[in-house]
């Protein structure tokens, strides 16, 4: 049984806590957490509530079998969208105002970051998975670098967190295809960190985070630091380059087609404009 309780909850995102550590939980299950505009609001607010001192670690996860699908696109026809002349959705002020805060948030914090992954983490699923600092995964889990197969390019930071994580090759590989990486194969090739059976994983994870916790955290921060200083160096601009392929693509015949054929569970045909 868990000792995490919950303190607090924001629409679809909860909050749990035990002494030190902190467990940020994404909560649309029945869309395999597919992230609306109150999942971005929520996950600002909850890692918000991660930074004072008494926050020692953090754990991201998913509630029910998946981590997080990517963009809700279903939600694109909300109410309060930004919107372009064309009428399609503005997503490069979608990114700078909802998404970014998030990767921010997560390379900000001074301490250690674990994102859980059991399940799907897709898109910007996958790119908020790879912001954090470790990445444990269960047996089934997959990263699944979904952008292309919409006619879209990288978000969230993927380019920056693909590349520092497994050099070139792999991220051109895992980006160009757009395929599906198993837990294994990420594993294998430096993606993520650890890999645990399905029985038991978030137990195991949440023992991950209370050994974390309890840790050296003032030299955990440094650490994490150190390595925002070097890997991070181009950090805000490539945010904001991302954000404006995003919205170039958006007016691509090719993102609308597959949007569509993506809603109606359909295979794709791409036309190149």
């Amino acid at each position: 049984m868990s000792e995490f309780e919950e303190v607090e909850r924001f629409e679809t995102v909860r909050l749990l806590r035990h002494e030190g550590a902190a467990i940020v939980e994404m909560d649309r299950p029945e869309v395999r957490n597919a992230w609306n505009s109150a999942m971005a609001t929520g996950l600002v607010a909850a890692l918000r509530a991660c930074q004072g001192d008494d926050v020692r670690a953090v754990l991201v996860r998913g509630a029910g079998q998946g981590f997080s699908a990517g963009a809700d696109l279903g939600s694109f026809g909300e109410a309060g969208l930004p919107m372009l002349p064309s009428g399609r959705v503005d997503l490069e002020r979608v990114l700078h105002d909802r998404y970014h805060p998030i990767m921010r948030l997560v390379r900000g914090l001074e301490k250690p970051v674990l994102a859980a992954v059991d399940g799907a983490a897709a898109g910007i699923g996958m790119s908020f998975a790879l912001a954090c600092d470790l990445v444990t995964a269960s047996e089934r889990a997959s990263f699944n670098h979904a952008f292309t197969k919409i006619g879209l390019g990288p978000d969230g930071g993927a380019s920056l967190f693909l590349l520092a994580r497994v050099g070139w090759a792999r991220a051109s590989e895992i980006m160009l295809e757009g395929r599906r990486v198993g837990a294994e194969e990420a594993l294998r090739i430096g993606l993520i960190n650890r890999v645990l059976p399905v029985e038991g994983f978030h137990e195991a994870a949440e023992a991950q985070l209370l050994e974390l916790a309890t840790g050296p955290t003032a030299a955990f921060s440094a650490g994490k630091r150190a390595i925002n200083a070097q890997v991070l160096t181009q950090f805000e601009q490539v945010l904001a380059l991302e954000a404006r392929e995003q919205s170039r693509m958006s007016e691509t015949d090719d993102f609308v087609g597959a949007a569509m054929a993506f809603l109606r569970k359909e295979e794709p045909r791409y036309v190149g404009r």
